[in-house]
């Protein structure tokens, strides 16, 4: 392949004295909670929730990571142009559909995403991805087959529902200027062939041992210009998640997420402060269910945490657009609350 930057957009930030980077705000704070917990023992339920959820989260985080970078410095925008930023519904189907094949969990999902986004997708298929790629991956699909029996499939055809309408809603708002363009989108001309150049990139590429070093450090700037722009919010978002975990008494679950509409509404609010993963939330979901006999509260809990979690908010704001971080939970929220709602009723 021929030589090309390290990374497009590694030197954003990149001038800022080392103290004033939020990754490293973020993580010193962190870490002074995590160490105040050896000295002040009313901590001590937050250190243990916060290296639960670590343990959890930790291998999908770097995995999505290190998939941005690979598609940082191997894929060019033209790719992701010509499959993710026309203005047709199979756009969003192409989304869905590429997340189906991602084994990341929601917060890998998230570096992914923004790399889309900075990889010229466009912004109502980043969302569909976004939206998509935690449950409708086929790893997860296993998980909630396995936890659910059949009706976990039933679980990933409503996730999958939500994330096409949301995708074709955005559209639609997209037409009429309501949200954000993407300004990374490229235009390609209609007779480019994304085979024939990858046939003629491969063709030029030299396999040597400096090429291998190369590509491998060109791989891990992209990975890391990634985790600066997403780690802190992942950060910010497993702390929130330890303090409910370990301060909200697990009872109050139980009692206030029935299968009635307060014990949805309950649920889409818990599922906002303690979604932390897409492996992490399938178990927790399955209890509720397990507890209440609530489908349609499990459901809610799984994917209303992609919808209206602080992090999956932040980093749109931050990186996509801040329209399109307001209109995610207008967009998608009604959607899961009324299948949600037709769940509890049915089953």
């Amino acid at each position: 392949m021929e030589e090309r930057p390290v990374c497009e957009y590694c030197r954003e930030g990149s001038r800022q004295p080392f103290f004033k980077d939020k990754l490293f705000i973020t993580s010193a704070i962190t870490a002074l909670l995590v160490l105040g917990s050896y000295f002040m023992p009313v901590l001590l339920v937050f250190r243990k929730a916060f290296l639960e959820y670590l343990k959890v989260i930790w291998l999908a985080i770097l995995i999505g990571l290190f998939l941005g970078g690979l598609i940082e410095y191997y894929v060019p925008r033209e790719y992701i142009s010509k499959i993710l930023s026309k203005k047709k519904a199979s756009t969003i189907i192409n989304a869905v559909g590429l997340g189906f094949l991602m084994s990341a969990c929601s917060h890998g999902i998230l570096a992914i995403s923004i790399q889309l986004h900075k990889k010229g997708a466009s912004n109502p298929a980043v969302v569909s991805f976004l939206l998509a790629s935690p449950w409708a991956n086929f790893p997860i699909t296993i998980m909630l087959v396995a936890f659910f029996g059949l009706k976990g499939i039933l679980i990933i055809l409503a996730a999958i529902i939500v994330a096409i309408n949301t995708g074709l809603i955005f559209m639609l708002l997209d037409r009429y200027g309501l949200i954000e363009k993407n300004k990374f989108s490229v235009e390609v001309a209609k007779d480019f062939s994304i085979l024939k150049d990858i046939q003629m990139r491969a063709s030029r590429y030299k396999f040597t041992p400096k090429t291998m070093i190369s590509d491998f450090q060109g791989i891990l700037s992209g990975a890391w210009a990634l985790a600066e722009m997403v780690l802190w919010w992942i950060i910010i978002g497993i702390v929130l998640a330890s303090l409910a975990s370990a301060f909200i008494p697990g009872h109050i679950f139980h009692q206030y997420m029935g299968p009635t509409i307060l014990g949805l509404f309950v649920t889409l609010a818990l599922a906002t402060v303690i979604e932390v993963c897409s492996e992490g939330s399938s178990p927790l979901a399955f209890e509720i269910y397990r507890q209440t006999g609530a489908l349609g509260n499990s459901f809610t809990f799984l994917m209303a945490g992609v919808a209206t979690d602080y992090t999956e908010i932040g980093l749109l704001w931050q990186n996509v657009g801040k329209r399109i971080a307001l209109w995610l939970p207008l967009v998608a929220v009604p959607q899961i609350v009324l299948l949600g709602y037709l769940f509890n009723r049915i089953f």
